[in-house]
């Protein structure tokens, strides 16, 4: 899949609703960075947030992906559907 010229494999797509999110117009550069993104819904709207690999110089506990449970349990809603994709590559303009 590709949004904005980067290219994301789908990693997980919990309720099938990454076709949903309508993502070329949610992510912004803001995203560009992060070696994942991942959305949950609730009341009917997407929620983004950037995750990064483990070796990433820019992780930090709250963003690291290894803890990526821990924040869908303690920060959405309980049994909420989610997607995480993973940057493959960035793409030539």
């Amino acid at each position: 899949m590709i949004i904005k010229n980067v290219s994301y494999e789908i990693i997980k797509d919990v309720g099938e609703t990454v076709k949903l999110a309508n993502l070329d117009e949610i992510v912004t550069d803001y995203y560009d960075n992060f070696d994942y993104i991942v959305g949950d819904w609730a009341y009917g709207k997407v929620r983004l947030k950037g995750f990064y690999e483990n070796d990433n110089k820019n992780v930090k506990e709250h963003n690291n992906i290894k803890n990526v449970d821990k924040y869908l349990e303690d920060n959405c809603a309980y049994g909420c559907k989610y997607f995480i994709l993973k940057k493959v590559n960035k793409e030539e303009k």
